[in-house]
């Protein structure tokens, strides 16, 4: 929706010509266009931001169970990596976790601690060093409907969604990324997991509507 030149004058003001810099180069210097593009930037990342937080729950329970069945009757729960498989990164990610869990007086469960562990820890259980150890025995099977089961090509995907996931939640500009593309990987991974919950997803998003409407 157009805005008026006195409004996009506030906007810019309060905003800092700076933040609507990228805003300004692909509306080739126009404030009210830069200002229109940026609460599309805005609407849209919303979108991803709903979107991506269901992926990031999917995506955790699914490897999560895969853990689980891999660390099977063993003492304690998969994080404690009786195999010392994980690695220096993974183990101050988990302690971190529980020690939010602690500061925040709450009794450490195992689904607190899965849920404190974030986005970035989930991808990296995913990449290479892994294959032999997780990947081929359990993680794979996280996947059912990715055929062949390709880790190299779940990690692409869903390091491509932890970029654009990390740029949503810094409120940094995505108009000039592919979003179209960012929102089929997404829906891909979904179905690499769950159909149903693709199909669900899709049925809840706004991303289609939002992608296809980007200021000229």
């Amino acid at each position: 929706m157009a805005v008026s030149s006195a409004e996009a004058a506030r906007v810019a003001a309060a905003l800092s010509i700076d933040r609507l810099g990228p805003y300004l180069r692909s509306a080739d210097g126009d404030i009210g266009k830069a200002v229109c593009l940026y609460e599309w930037n805005l609407a849209v990342s919303g979108a991803f931001y709903e979107a991506l937080g269901i992926l990031e729950v999917v995506l955790r329970n699914a490897l999560s169970e895969q853990l689980i069945a891999r660390h099977g009757s063993r003492r304690g729960h998969w994080y404690d990596d009786p195999f010392r498989v994980l690695s220096d990164q993974a183990h101050a990610d988990i302690a971190a976790a529980r020690e939010r869990i602690a500061k925040l007086g709450r009794v450490e469960l195992p689904g607190r601690v899965i849920a404190e562990l974030n986005f970035g820890f989930w991808k990296f259980l995913l990449a290479k060093r892994y294959e032999a150890t997780m990947w081929t025995s359990h993680l794979r099977h996280a996947f059912p409907n990715l055929q062949p089961q390709s880790r190299a090509v779940v990690y692409r995907a869903v390091d491509q969604l932890h970029t654009l996931r990390n740029r949503v939640a810094h409120h940094e500009p995505i108009h000039e990324r592919d979003l179209a593309n960012d929102m089929l990987v997404l829906f891909r991974v979904l179905d690499w997991i769950d159909a149903d919950i693709r199909s669900w997803a899709i049925d809840h998003s706004r991303l289609r509507p939002l992608i296809a409407g980007r200021p000229r």
